[in-house]
């Protein structure tokens, strides 16, 4: 009997852009291949020509990783174009109030749709190309009226680049035991519709959402999220390296070295290996 071949996911280290110190770790993992996918933030401070060449430069080493444009809509972040709309100041909303006035559907489809297409151009802009896939910072491509926005402007801008949803099939109790995985998942219902209507393809399956504000057990958060995902599923990270720029931005900071520590470690590839899994 022949042996089954190991299962292919994506693991994406999201955020890149957003502080030297992540960046710096991102593409130590990719150079370590320890790492598929990153998405790249482009309306934060440390995203420019030698960060983008830098990345550049570890993906072309490595014979599968792809880069993508991580879409950010909320604060404290600032948009691209003059006239978008809702905002808190001259900063995008913060992302509770945004996904609440997409509940509530006050939000411009038109303007958002704009905003995307202008990260999109950015991107193209410095990275040569369109993206190889798109999601969104603190999951906000998935919001109502947010998502028909973001998928038109990725249909006419990155019509071959993958959207990024964030549900995944299995036992009611592991969802209800994760409560955050479970708000992704029912957002992400009309997310697959939508994008499937637009032609555009999606992964599978999604993992690596938990609590962030509470001390965790890394590892074994990631056995969690390997434990049965699928063919081209995607499980999403956040590693990297505390600087000033990252503490004044977000605030996850320690548990990002936590995570880097442990993708870069010994006991990580043997967890791939266990589960019949590779990034190749």
């Amino acid at each position: 009997m022949s042996e089954i071949p190991p299962r292919r996911i994506w693991l994406c280290a999201d955020d890149y852009g957003l502080s030297d110190g992540v960046n710096r770790a991102i593409r130590d993992l990719i150079d370590r291949g320890r790492l598929n996918a990153t998405s790249v933030m482009m309306v934060t401070p440390a995203i420019g020509r030698e960060a983008a060449a830098a990345l550049q430069e570890s993906v072309a080493k490595s014979p599968r990783c792809a880069i993508g444009l991580h879409v950010t809509l909320t604060a404290p972040f600032r948009p691209l174009t003059m006239h978008f709309r809702p905002l808190d100041g001259d900063m995008f909303l913060p992302f509770p109030r945004l996904l609440r006035a997409g509940l509530m559907h006050r939000l411009d489809a038109e303007l958002v749709h704009a905003e995307v297409l202008a990260q999109l151009d950015a991107f193209h802009e410095l990275f040569g190309r369109a993206p190889d896939f798109v999601d969104g910072h603190q999951h906000a491509q998935l919001f109502p009226q947010v998502r028909d926005g973001f998928l038109r402007a990725v249909k006419e801008r990155a019509p071959d680049a993958w959207v990024r949803q964030c549900g995944r099939e299995g036992p009611l109790a592991r969802q209800l035991a994760a409560p955050k995985a479970l708000v992704l998942n029912v957002l992400s219902t009309q997310f697959r519709i939508k994008a499937q209507r637009s032609g555009l393809r999606f992964n599978p399956a999604f993992a690596g959402a938990y609590d962030f504000t509470r001390e965790n057990d890394f590892a074994a958060l990631m056995r969690g999220f390997l434990d049965g995902l699928p063919e081209d599923g995607l499980v999403m990270c956040h590693p990297g390296f505390v600087d000033e720029t990252l503490e004044s931005l977000d605030p996850l900071t320690t548990q990002r070295e936590t995570e880097h520590a442990y993708l870069a470690g010994d006991d990580f590839p043997a967890l791939l290996a266990l589960n019949k899994v590779t990034l190749e």
